[in-house]
């Protein structure tokens, strides 16, 4: 039988793995997609050698919730607040999406992530205003070559726009297609999920219905969850009816009481903190204290790419830094110093390893260097001033380390970047075409909406009566 290898030759490996640790100078030989040897002086006969002497090899980092779709809205949202963003994103931007759009933002938006190491995302996927939007948001990402979740939204932007789906029935036998045409394969690279709609935005029978759906095909369930002050979480309600599990992602988590915590660490329920976007948009401390304190393990994710910078580092270096300073803030209140750092590059590295792959559950497939895992690895290091000396790997990792630093990446054993350089990818055309799908949405949604964000006075006031009313009878 003939074996695809590949030995990643000499690298300073940072494992994630408890048995192994981190090896100074290590190989690690890939057979068929699998890791199979990690050792020094591995033979490579019949393999495609990767030199890494002088690099860094770590795990392909996770991503918890991606909304790939909105990547050539990028910077859209630099100065709009959550309501600003859920007014002129979700009600506006989002339903003068044609398909085509929807595959050029999750397309590029995925190798955006290869590019920056991030091998796996969680895709949020809430711009499914038709099947051939479903459609095309799956091709873009399998286009890419990503390991991804497609995380199918139910939501439903009408009466802003007029949509393809004449009811939410309509959208779950959508939902029911796809998984039939697209997902034979739960050992595929393309996983199936489900992407609530925001709990109380519509009648709670619809909220059970989509949870239902993800539970009749294994499906993963994510959901922004205590995002808004003003408006219920809907956690305890989904409790009473049975609705929370541990396969499901909850994102933000902001508002969060302590009994509503507690209802999501007794599901085993997993947790992602999205760094850019809730210190940029007024929505609370990251809830690193609220998670760790019940045993919940903290993942990160990059979000909205209309607004936030579509790499891992970016967020672990957000995530870290609030994390210090919240568990000194009461010491140096009381005008104390801090004997130690309260958590080490190495521990903020699981948020973006292990603890994600737990969260999709895929820890037996990815998130670490461990034999029997995929082969999804990165290379870093390289020519960049970054990256001399590297004299504590995940130190340079976490602190030092941004998407050019990335010089080779591997999903499922295949070399998706190679010597810094995407493989087999046109960027010229595709950012010229995601320039030109920009330009095309944003004329659309201004002949509608002359200004954006267009959020109305008293912002979230209506949808929090909304999602009060709807919570209020559980069906």
């Amino acid at each position: 039988m003939t074996h695809n290898r590949t030995i990643i030759r000499g690298g300073h490996l940072v494992t994630m793995d408890p048995e192994l640790g981190t090896l100074p100078t290590a190989d690690i030989l890939i057979e068929d997609g699998m890791i199979v040897a990690v050792g020094s002086d591995l033979p490579d006969s019949d393999a495609v050698v990767v030199d890494a002497s002088d690099h860094i090899v770590a795990p392909g980092l996770i991503d918890t919730h991606r909304h790939t779709w909105q990547t050539q809205m990028r910077g859209l949202c630099a100065d709009w607040t959550l309501a600003d963003y859920f007014y002129g994103m979700r009600l506006a931007v989002s339903p003068a999406y044609s398909a085509d759009d929807v595959y050029i933002g999750n397309h590029l938006g995925a190798l955006e992530a290869l590019n920056a190491g991030v091998t796996t995302i969680l895709d949020f996927s809430h711009c499914m205003n038709s099947p051939a939007h479903s459609d095309a948001a799956i091709t873009g990402l399998r286009d890419a070559g990503i390991r991804a979740v497609l995380g199918y939204g139910f939501f439903d932007s009408s009466p802003q726009a007029p949509q393809f789906f004449g009811s939410h029935d309509d959208r779950i036998r959508d939902f029911e297609r796809i998984a039939a045409e697209y997902f034979p394969d739960p050992a595929g690279l393309l996983s199936l999920g489900v992407a609530l709609t925001e709990i109380g935005l519509q009648p709670f029978r619809a909220t059970r219905a989509e949870v239902e759906t993800a539970r009749a095909h294994d499906a993963l369930v994510v959901t922004h969850t205590g995002c808004v002050w003003s408006s219920p979480s809907g956690v305890a309600e989904l409790d009473a009816a049975g609705l929370i599990d541990a396969d499901q992602v909850h994102v933000h988590c902001n508002t969060l009481t302590d009994d509503e915590w507690d209802i999501l660490a007794r599901a085993g329920a997993k947790v992602s903190i999205s760094p850019e976007t809730e210190l940029n948009m007024g929505m609370g401390k990251l809830v690193f204290e609220a998670a760790e304190r019940r045993g919940i393990e903290p993942t990160l994710s990059t979000d909205i790419m209309s607004l936030n910078s579509g790499d891992l580092f970016t967020q672990v270096r957000l995530a870290i830094g609030f994390k210090r300073w919240s568990d000194t803030e009461k010491l140096n209140n009381s005008r104390q110093d801090p004997a130690a750092v309260s958590v080490s590059a190495h521990d903020a590295l699981k948020w973006i390893t292990v603890n994600s792959a737990r969260a999709l559950g895929m820890q037996d497939r990815i998130g670490s260097i461990t034999v029997g895992k995929r082969a999804d690895l990165i290379v870093v290091g390289g020519p960049s001033i970054r990256q001399r000396p590297h004299i504590d790997p995940a130190g340079t990792l976490v602190f030092q380390t941004a998407a050019d630093d990335v010089r080779t990446v591997l999903v499922d054993g295949k070399i998706v970047k190679r010597d810094g350089q995407l493989v087999a990818v046109d960027l010229e055309s595709l950012t010229a075409q995601a320039e030109e799908s920009s330009r095309a949405i944003l004329d659309r949604v201004h002949a509608h909406v002359p200004q954006l964000p267009g959020t109305p006075e008293g912002t979230f006031d209506g949808v929090a009566t909304l999602m009060a009313a709807n919570l209020q009878v559980v069906q």
